[in-house]
């Protein structure tokens, strides 16, 4: 039986020669090291060794169900006084930062976005369609995310971490009925073909709807499991090498960082309380995985509902941002934390650009660097902030 499979292809695999040899060994070459293509199709289990012997095939993984990470809607939550920024851009210090985020091209792979949105004015979206619905976002998560990112004023309300962007690309990777793994490693692709330097995704691996097709495929739950787990590890692996081959481009002039959420399913409140660990694509190396704060009397906490096991955390709670069909709303979720490292990182970003060239290794260091656990409420778990509360360069 044929299943669909993504193929990971990169023509010309770095070696320590390559980097011996630096970015000139790479002259009139079509394809430098790093540069990858990825293939969707259907292929058998027993086709998958001898793909996995040519010499350009990086991984192979089958397509996984990719489901949005569902926020909470906070219609309750109290808004910022008039004229006031969010309590997530105060948080990130990104309202005394001297920096914007100018010059940095910024991805967000989600629902899509609202363009007609007054938040986005001014910025040209570049907008590309990984699903078979309509272009423009139609649930309000990619819009809200997007907004956080990179949005201007709404209504004398600072919601954008990096409001200096202008340029982005939008790519729509879920729609109604979600996405999958194959169409969310293309977009990546896209993303770095196109010369993003940050890709944001709030989004992750549906493993109990991979169970389900596989049991509607006809196999019993327990070889269903098995299958999924096996896809589930190739995926990660998948989305890791890519990730390396993404920074390998690095090392030749192309940076890119991915900034993803950490997920929503852990309940600390619930009766019993459990943790879950950071679910893919967060969960791979080389990807920076997030978790969400909240604002408490007594500092920062993290969210009740945030994936432990992240790298650095974000405002996550009661964030406000741009709504579907104009004015804002508050969210809940790792989705809104992600967007503020995404901004943060713009900011870094611009830093570091004007200083010299864009080097993945410093502008990675500075903004996980800039993470501090300064103002975090007394007895946190250090597995469910990682390395702290990310922050805004201030000079």
């Amino acid at each position: 039986m044929k299943e669909k499979h993504i193929i990971l292809r990169s023509p010309r695999p770095a070696t320590r020669d390559v980097f011996r040899g630096g970015a000139a060994v790479f002259d009139g070459l079509d394809s430098p090291p790093g540069r990858v293509s990825i293939e969707v199709g259907e292929i058998s289990r027993n086709e998958i060794k001898a793909l996995a012997n040519e010499a350009d095939v990086v991984a192979i993984a089958p397509t996984m169900p990719m489901k949005l990470i569902d926020p909470l809607i906070d219609n309750g939550q109290a808004q910022p006084a008039a004229g006031s920024p969010t309590w997530g851009v105060q948080a990130v210090g990104a309202i005394t930062s001297p920096f914007t985020g100018d010059g940095v091209l910024i991805a967000v792979l989600d629902t899509g976005i609202d363009p007609t949105h007054p938040a986005f004015a001014g910025v040209t979206l570049v907008q590309k369609d990984f699903t078979t619905t309509a272009p423009n976002d139609q649930h309000g998560h990619g819009t809200h995310c997007a907004g956080t990112i990179f949005g201007r004023d709404v209504g004398g309300t600072r919601i954008g971490v990096a409001p200096g962007v202008k340029k982005a690309l939008i790519g729509k990777v879920l729609g109604p009925g979600g996405g999958s793994s194959g169409s969310i490693a293309d977009a990546i692709n896209w993303a770095v073909e196109n010369g993003a330097h940050v890709i944001s995704m709030s989004l992750g691996i549906d493993f109990p709807g991979f169970v389900k097709i596989l049991e509607g495929s006809g196999l019993p739950t327990e070889a269903a499991v098995t299958r999924a787990l096996e896809g589930y590890r190739a995926n990660v692996q998948l989305f890791e090498r890519l990730a390396s081959l993404i920074r390998t481009r690095g090392l030749f002039g192309q940076t890119t960082l991915i900034v993803a959420a950490a997920g929503n399913e852990s309940r600390r409140t619930g009766t019993p309380a459990y943790e879950i660990a950071v679910a893919p694509p967060a969960v791979a190396e080389g990807v920076i995985s997030v978790a969400a704060l909240s604002e408490s009397p007594t500092g920062f906490a993290v969210a009740s509902f945030s994936n432990t096991f992240a790298n650095v955390s974000a405002p996550g709670v009661g964030v406000l941002s741009a709504k579907l069909g104009g004015g804002l709303v508050s969210m809940s979720g790792t989705s809104m934390a992600t967007p503020h490292v995404a901004g943060v990182a713009a900011l870094w970003a611009e830093k570091v650009m004007k200083a010299g060239p864009l080097s993945g290794l410093e502008w990675m260091s500075r903004l996980i660097g800039s993470a501090t656990r300064n103002g975090l409420a007394a007895g946190f778990d250090p597995a469910d902030i990682g390395a702290g509360l990310i922050r805004a360069p201030q000079a």
